[in-house]
């Protein structure tokens, strides 16, 4: 570990030829990481269903293969804290590296796992643990690549530069969703669901050598490069979060489960099943849907710049509290958008959604940067994500599908959606903004002072 790269300390010297390329790295391998993982999401609300869980039967197939999306979730925390431990420890950069590697290979593998039918309950069984290595991986990714960019960037600029890996979710969102609609050209009706699906997961194996190439290219962050110059490296950062920071733990969860659970009624491939599924109410056509999703992609990707933009602007709180309203509004004209069963009413619901998503999203790698103390900054940042990514979109999808097989409507799935999304408002309301606070260690007393209001 002792060759990494170090470089100063943000706001200072540190070039912006090397701000380039910390924000290109940090999109392009999160853009790779999260195609991996929605490839996933979508198949198990088009095809997996049909594939490793038919013989459960039409209705409990698809719950079964939207649990398995959930079910990587319970694992995220496993990789947030092996990965919060490790990257406290021994740096970012190296866990970035392990972090990509696990989840293309664990994409590749299920691009050749035989069916159902082929090799019995072994099929699901793989498939499901070859999911949990994926949300192993997912739960060590997001902290990783958020550090590299807001510890790199200079004061004024960390939420510009924090949204770059941001951006990288619904790049990723757009890749995969793109890539399945041209499969479903290339490959359509029953050859999508016998070998189509397969190709977009095998297209991994050259997305990892792409992101391991420009990720190998990038510093070590500046702030871990001090601390490890100076040998101060926590020896259980986990611990040391635990004990000093629970609630703040929480409060940073909660400030992540609106967005994700809305975000999971797509990237989770609910809606996908919902607008296509042959034996619900809309039976569109698996292409205009996969269209759709990957124009919303684009309007995600916009906004969550836009967050970022905003949030060195008039801070990130205020940016939050905006994008709140906004998702709210998104809440309640998705299903009756997406219920008028055309190719413009679901654009137009995905493209609403999407100024939510961005803006709840964007401010979200600065914000929660500047709230954990530099010692237990990789931990604190990856726990929370994977706590709020539990309780927010884990089991949205799955959530979701029996709210409506039990009440054959949705609008009680959108009071759900609000209602989650009110817990991360009062998170909101009650974290400080601590816009430009300094990240590097010298100021790790002023880092530890509470970031919650009412707390010393």
């Amino acid at each position: 570990m002792s060759n990494l790269k170090s470089s100063p300390l943000p706001g200072g010297a540190s070039s912006i030829a090397e701000h380039r390329r910390v924000a290109f790295a940090t999109i392009v391998g999160t853009t790779v990481e999260w195609y991996d993982f929605f490839i996933y999401a979508f198949a198990a609300g088009l095809v997996f269903s049909h594939v490793f869980f038919e013989p459960a039967g039409a209705g409990i197939a698809q719950i079964l293969s939207f649990l398995t999306v959930g079910l990587s979730f319970l694992f995220r925390p496993l990789g947030a804290f092996l990965a919060g431990h490790f990257g406290d420890k021994f740096g970012r950069r190296v866990v970035l590296m392990w972090t990509l590697i696990m989840m293309g290979v664990a994409t590749a593998l299920i691009g050749v796992l035989p069916t159902t039918a082929q090799i019995g309950l072994a099929a699901p069984a793989i498939l499901i643990f070859l999911r949990i290595v994926q949300g192993i991986s997912a739960g060590g990714e997001w902290g990783g690549a958020v550090l590299m960019a807001v510890e790199h960037a200079p004061n004024g600029k960390r939420g510009i530069m924090g949204a770059a890996p941001q951006l990288g979710v619904p790049l990723g969102m757009l890749l995969a969703s793109g890539v399945l609609a041209v499969m479903n050209i290339i490959a359509p009706g029953d050859a999508f669901n016998q070998w189509g699906w397969r190709v977009p997961f095998l297209l991994s194996i050259v997305m990892i050598f792409i992101g391991i190439y420009i990720r190998s290219r990038v510093e070590e962050s500046p702030v871990f490069a001090e601390i490890a110059a100076r040998s101060e490296q926590t020896k259980m950062p986990i611990i040391q979060l635990l004990k000093k920071h629970p609630l703040l733990v929480l409060l940073a969860a909660g400030l992540f489960m609106g967005n994700n659970a809305v975000g999971y009624m797509t990237t989770g491939g609910f809606l996908q099943n919902y607008a296509t599924n042959p034996e619900g109410a809309l039976k569109m056509d698996r292409g205009p849907v996969l269209w759709a999703v990957a124009i919303g992609a684009i309007g995600w990707f916009v906004f969550t710049w836009l967050g970022g933009y905003l949030a060195d602007k008039i801070g990130r709180r205020n940016t939050y509290l905006i994008g709140w309203v906004a998702l709210l509004v998104g809440i309640f004209t998705m299903f009756p958008l997406v219920n008028q069963g055309t190719f413009a009413s679901l654009t137009a619901s995905f493209l609403i959604t999407s100024v939510g998503l961005g803006l709840t999203y964007g401010p979200q790698a600065a914000f929660y940067t500047e709230l954990f103390p530099a010692s237990v900054r990789f931990s604190g940042v990856s726990i929370s994500y994977a706590i709020g990514a539990i309780f927010g979109g884990a089991f949205a999808p799955t959530v979701a599908q029996l709210i409506l097989k039990n009440t054959g409507g949705t609008s009680g799935i959108s009071m759900y959606l609000a209602g989650v999304v009110l817990i991360s408002i009062i998170a909101t309301l009650i974290l400080k903004d601590r816009s430009g606070i300094p990240l590097g260690p010298d100021h790790e007393a002023e880092q530890q002072v509470s970031p919650i209001r009412g707390i010393a």
